[in-house]
């Protein structure tokens, strides 16, 4: 069955915690976007639990992965299956089931829905439509192989997987190459040797970066080190299994000029510029700030 059956009886609204049953509330009418595991099951959040086991209706990407997560918490609502080949379809169906007063769930495979998944078009719709959208925050590959890599987090891009094709791979690269901020990729484990050939390539070998593994598994590896050391470390030969998220530093930052260039450049410009006129031209050229050239400026000539 590929629709929603609106009018089925609904199961139990219950949900199992640490052995003993728990009963769930009815929802609102709404689109709940529900992050849920993206390897340890352990990791689903109690508020999680509660929409999937209360929900009208329960769409996931695959029915047979987010079956087995129903079941290690007992949970019986019936999964319906939305995903990139049906959801011209099955979308419809669930805004109807909305507009109908209907709570629905939205579940990816792993991790939190609408980052890299099909879901992005269903909250199109529900939006559009006028109704309630609900996210649950939780589990993110992107934000957990962030946090676990040890690279600066104060500002990032999550950039999805990049292109599979050399040139593409490589003009992508390109265009983020000086972006201030710490760069997050997906990538397959048939590819992660390429690409980060690629990266090296573009971005430069002394570049940080970190190839996080299988997150939150059995056999989560964080493997951090320059892109020239992990392009040597993944080549062509190395099999590597799992699902990878690659994070890669920010551009160093450009070294200050010298303190004596500073000095040289202001009486250069203060030659034929108003000392205002002159610092400001030597912030635009430097990257320093105007005020603290202003006064250097200041001092320079008092002391002639």
């Amino acid at each position: 069955m590929t629709e929603p059956d609106t009018k089925a009886p609904r199961p139990p609204r219950s949900y199992r915690l640490n052995d003993s049953p728990v009963q769930a509330r009815p929802l609102e009418a709404a689109l709940y976007l529900v992050a849920t595991p993206i390897g340890n099951l352990g990791d689903i959040t109690l508020r999680a639990l509660e929409v999937l086991a209360g929900a009208d209706v329960l769409a996931c990407e695959d029915t047979r992965v987010t079956r087995v997560l129903l079941d290690r918490y007992g949970i019986a609502t019936r999964p319906y299956a939305y995903h990139e080949h049906n959801a011209a379809e099955v979308g419809p169906k669930l805004i109807e089931a909305l507009a109908a007063g209907k709570s629905v769930a939205l579940v990816s495979d792993a991790g939190t829905p609408l980052v890299s998944d099909p879901g992005y078009r269903l909250a199109q719709l529900a939006i559009e439509a006028g109704l309630k959208v609900v996210p649950l925050p939780g589990p993110s590959a992107p934000l957990a192989a962030l946090v676990g890599s040890g690279l600066p987090n104060d500002a990032f891009l999550f950039a999805g997987f990049l292109p599979t094709k050399d040139k593409a791979r490589r003009d992508v690269l390109t265009a983020w190459a000086e972006t201030p901020a710490t760069l997050i990729f997906f990538e397959s484990p048939h590819r992660i040797g390429a690409t980060l050939a690629a990266a090296c390539d573009v971005l430069g070998g002394e570049r940080p970066a970190c190839v996080c593994r299988e997150l939150t598994k059995t056999f989560e590896e964080f493997r951090r080190g320059t892109l020239a050391e992990l392009s040597a470390f993944y080549d062509d030969d190395r099999q590597v299994k799992g699902e990878i998220v690659l994070v890669i530093g920010p551009p160093a930052a450009p070294a200050a000029p010298a303190a004596e260039d500073v000095d040289a450049l202001l009486m250069m410009l203060a030659a034929t510029l108003p000392a205002p006129k002159a610092a400001a031209e030597a912030a635009r050229q430097t990257g320093l700030a105007r005020k603290d050239l202003y006064q250097r400026l200041l001092e320079l000539k008092s002391d002639r």
